[in-house]
């Protein structure tokens, strides 16, 4: 996670991580917050995004955080915008995509261990999560709730055109050369395309990529615990 203030009362925020602190690393809600207000009073943040998501209320609060900072939201998903990053992204005001970009939604779930209450109580609890979600993206689509929530208990991949058919993003932007480290095989049926590129360097995400350039997507295995 990377906070800066640009001068002319604008600022970034690179969000690189998985959403939520954990013994590899993180953004937590806590710091987020904390580092937000330390930017100050601004006109305008732009948020990059390059994250495979990770723990939902930590990041439903983060998303909440840059809702009512004041400041005009400009999101940019250079790489991977999944699971509640995703939900992160719809905080922009405006909206924006690599063309070699990804983002993905799905379906809140968790690791849960308890009595047949305990764990019907936890059921009910990501029944409502999802509904929450489902208004969130809702908001910013253009396409019906009913729509979202079949490509949510889908696990659905949009290219960026396909996030721009649907309203979720404003615009495609150039291409991006990344390097990531995200274990995409945590998720139900991530795209082999994504799975499949390798031996990528890091690059200087702030600048444009190659024609030919790949992605690599590759992360440490996911923690047991809720996430979307």
């Amino acid at each position: 996670m990377k906070f800066k203030n640009k001068g002319n009362k604008s600022g970034e925020i690179l969000i690189y991580e998985e959403i939520g602190e954990g013994w590899f690393g993180g953004i937590g809600a806590k710091s987020f917050a904390k580092e937000l207000k330390e930017l100050g009073t601004l006109d305008e943040i732009n948020v990059r995004i390059n994250s495979d998501g990770g723990n939902v209320f930590d990041g439903i609060a983060i998303y909440n955080q840059l809702r009512r900072n004041g400041a005009r939201i400009v999101v940019d998903i250079d790489g991977l915008a999944a699971s509640i990053a995703s939900v992160i992204a719809m905080a922009g005001d405006e909206i924006r995509i690599a063309s070699n970009g990804t983002l993905m939604y799905h379906d809140p779930w968790g690791v849960v261990a308890g009595t047949a209450d305990q764990i019907r109580t936890q059921a009910d609890l990501l029944d409502q999560v999802r509904d929450q979600l489902i208004d969130t993206y809702a908001q910013q689509a253009s396409i019906d709730r009913e729509q979202i929530g079949d490509e949510m208990r889908d696990e659905t991949w949009l290219t960026a055109d396909m996030a721009l058919e649907r309203g979720l993003v404003t615009e495609i932007t150039g291409e991006m050369q990344m390097a990531a480290h995200w274990d995409l095989t945590k998720f139900k049926h991530p795209p082999s395309t994504l799975l499949d590129q390798k031996n990528m360097v890091q690059i200087d995400p702030t600048k444009p990529a190659d024609n030919d350039a790949s992605v690599k997507l590759s992360r440490m295995a996911a923690k047991a615990r809720a996430i979307t």
